[in-house]
């Protein structure tokens, strides 16, 4: 059985978002940031780099929302989270890509100089400017997602778990989404019952 570490509430909600769409059995193990269960050496034998989320699947291990999301899409075909199609399937690397590099990172480091790091490493200035790298990655996704319903061809994928994931992060954050597109988008993709029975997975892992 597959086996997942994280956290509620964050990019582990991924995962497990991308297990359920697939209909997949899976044991969630949690692994408490609040209590820095993160950075203890048991840990970090299956991930060094201490973050969550983790898969494990038999001989398997595995980093990186993006990558396991993509990994349970190959791994479980008809689930669709990832296109056969070539063009569609090129399509869908560039916007899981684009997802992880250009609108999640200048988001993830804002979060890190606003609370995450220590109070003498932290530079508001660079937070601001995170804010405006985000808002201009964001303009290019709501020019890519006008009309469409989702982000690859007529049907779900993981890029879509990727981009709608950042995107409610950044309403979470207070960041200011001025596209009506994007936030219709975000709303949309937040309310898919996958999303819902992840979330629950976690919540009941968590207080089990």
């Amino acid at each position: 059985m597959i086996r997942i570490y994280g956290f509620p509430n964050t990019r582990s909600t991924r995962v497990t978002w991308a297990l359920e769409q697939a209909g997949v059995d899976y044991e969630f193990m949690v692994v408490d940031l609040s209590k820095g269960e993160h950075k203890k050496p048991e840990y970090l034998k299956v991930n060094p780099y201490g973050k969550v989320p983790a898969l494990i699947d038999g001989e398997l291990v595995l980093s990186e929302s993006a990558a396991i999301c993509t990994y349970i899409g190959e791994k479980f075909p008809s689930s669709e989270l990832v296109p056969k199609e070539i063009t569609e399937r090129a399509n869908y690397f560039q916007w899981c890509f684009f997802a992880i590099s250009e609108l999640e990172a200048p988001l993830w480091t804002m979060v890190k100089h606003n609370r995450i790091l220590a109070e003498e490493q932290r530079v508001p200035a660079i937070a601001k400017i995170c804010v405006w790298e985000f808002q201009r990655a964001a303009s290019v996704l709501a020019q890519h997602l006008e009309g469409r319903e989702f982000a690859i061809g007529n049907c779900f994928s993981a890029a879509d778990i990727l981009l709608s994931s950042t995107l409610n992060w950044a309403i979470h954050e207070g960041v200011v989404i001025e596209s009506k597109t994007l936030t219709e988008y975000a709303k949309r993709m937040s309310l898919r019952p996958a999303l819902k029975c992840a979330k629950n997975r976690e919540v009941e892992s968590y207080l089990s």
